[in-house]
């Protein structure tokens, strides 16, 4: 099926205030739950965010297959680690196959409070939505997947687009 032709955006203005919107409902968002998981849970959204790679994958990660993942450097998984270790949520063990490599793993507390964090999490999530009926939610999710799709399709060169 092929997609009626649309109107690109107006203006480069126009794209900009998207951008600035898109940003700002961002930020509105992570400061909530960053307040929300320190005041709930006494965890930090780097922690948390810890915690659920190592769930969702379900198995040890080395510190350089984190920061990786979470898109950050070695150093600062480091420290969100070290804290986590410090309050029983995470374990090391050294890897059998090079003594050098820590793997990272839930610890059973750890696994336990993740689910009840992930939970809330969710609610909170829903919450900030809950003015928007479910088609505009449908609609609006839509539209940042095309959004999304359509910018890691686009090819960059050394000065933009």
């Amino acid at each position: 099926m092929t997609r009626p032709a649309q109107e690109p955006a107006q203006s480069g203005k126009q794209s900009l205030r998207l951008w600035l919107r898109l940003l700002a409902c961002e930020n509105i968002i992570e400061n909530r739950l960053r307040t929300a998981l320190r005041d709930r849970f006494n965890v930090t959204l780097p922690q948390f965010d810890v915690l659920a790679e190592l769930e969702y994958l379900g198995k040890p990660l080395t510190m350089t297959d984190l920061s990786k993942r979470l898109m950050v450097s070695n150093g600062n998984v480091t420290g969100v680690v070290d804290r986590l270790v410090r309050d029983a949520l995470v374990e090391r063990q050294p890897s059998e196959s090079d003594r050098r490599v820590n793997l990272i793993s839930l610890t059973p507390r750890g696994l336990e409070l993740f689910r009840e964090m992930a939970a809330q999490h969710e609610q909170w999530v829903a919450g900030m939505f809950s003015d928007l009926g479910a088609e505009e939610v449908t609609q609006l999710g839509s539209l940042l997947n095309r959004a999304h799709e359509f910018l890691k399709s686009k090819q960059w060169g050394k000065h933009g687009p």
